[in-house]
């Protein structure tokens, strides 16, 4: 009995120092500053898609929520004037192709049968012509016709003659078709109305409006017998596989977020799921300044840069805009 009241006071005095020990570590752990949060927020690739036409909206095949694979048809569009201008260069490219065509082939071969008899005929004309000249020419050497008859069947052959060389002339063209600049013009010509069909043939396509991209679309902002004007962004569709924390680090912290390093951060929208993040941009010129007072009356301007860091691997579920808390 008498051990037992001695123990007494060694466990007064046991607890007593465990209790002061407490008290201590409590008032050492509330002196210590709170652990340095970096708050961020996650991105991801968004891609704004616009028409390159201005046309009425016919019909939207895609809902905010759904997932497209890149070439989906997000909308159509009627645009008449595009058709129509279809048309009239589709005839003009038909006409200078027929134009071309006639230059690589020549003449048919009935229009130089019909050449060659023209020059035949022509040939004959001149060679009657020249006789006839030859005979009142001797007579009025001899005295028999006057000068006046002479000169008249001279200006008859001298004309006879070069209409002979100018059949002569047309049957050699039409025997040796076009000239090769004609050729090339014609096929220059041909080209060029071709590139205008592309050209429109590429607007009639761009009526059905195209995703350049995968993800899941975020807005739709077209709505059926809307005209969509040209450039005007009518969906949004978000790429989630392409994520990245955006982060703005104080300068004297900015050593620990170098391109390259890793770091663990939490999501809390998604349960507090820690992640593990590699450092890919740290801008090179400063976004703010932070004012951070060092002693009373005297501070300075802590500059703050921008971080991006991807996730090793995509985050299910995470969204732009969910915050990122790094410790």
């Amino acid at each position: 009995m008498p051990q037992k009241t001695a123990l007494k006071p060694v466990a007064a005095a046991v607890a007593g120092v465990l209790l002061v020990a407490l008290i201590g570590y409590g008032f050492w752990r509330a002196s210590q500053p709170p652990p340095e949060v970096f708050q961020g927020q996650m991105e991801a690739t968004e891609t704004d898609i616009a028409p390159k036409v201005t046309a009425r909206i016919a019909q939207v095949l895609v809902r905010e929520g759904e997932q497209v694979v890149a070439g989906a048809t997000l909308m159509r569009t009627d645009s008449p004037e595009v058709t129509a201008k279809l048309a009239q260069a589709t005839a003009a490219q038909q006409a200078a192709q027929a134009v071309a065509d006639k230059a690589q082939s020549g003449a048919r071969p009935q229009e130089i049968e019909m050449a060659r008899l023209q020059w035949q005929r022509a040939q004959a004309g001149a060679e009657l012509a020249q006789s006839s000249f030859k005979r009142v020419d001797g007579l009025a050497r001899e005295g028999l016709v006057a000068a006046q008859k002479r000169d008249e069947a001279e200006t008859n052959f001298r004309s006879a003659r070069d209409q002979a060389l100018t059949a002569k002339a047309q049957y050699d063209m039409a025997r040796l078709g076009a000239r090769a600049e004609d050729k090339a013009a014609a096929n220059a010509q041909a080209r060029q109305v071709a590139g205008v069909v592309a050209e429109v043939e590429a607007a009639k396509a761009e009526t059905e409006l195209k995703s350049p991209v995968a993800g899941e679309v975020a807005k739709v902002l077209a709505r059926v017998g809307e005209l969509s004007p040209q450039g005007v962004a009518v969906v949004t569709v978000v790429d989630l596989k392409d994520q990245w924390v955006v982060l703005n680090v104080r300068e004297d912290r900015l050593q620990r977020f170098a391109n390259g390093a890793e770091f663990d951060a939490v999501l809390p929208a998604l349960g507090g799921q820690a992640v593990r993040f590699k450092v890919f941009h740290s801008a090179a010129l400063p976004d703010f300044a932070t004012w951070r007072a060092t002693r009373a009356g005297q501070g300075f301007d802590a500059r703050t840069f921008e971080v991006r860091a991807r996730p090793a691997t995509p985050i299910a579920g995470a969204r732009p805009g969910m915050s990122v808390l790094v410790q």
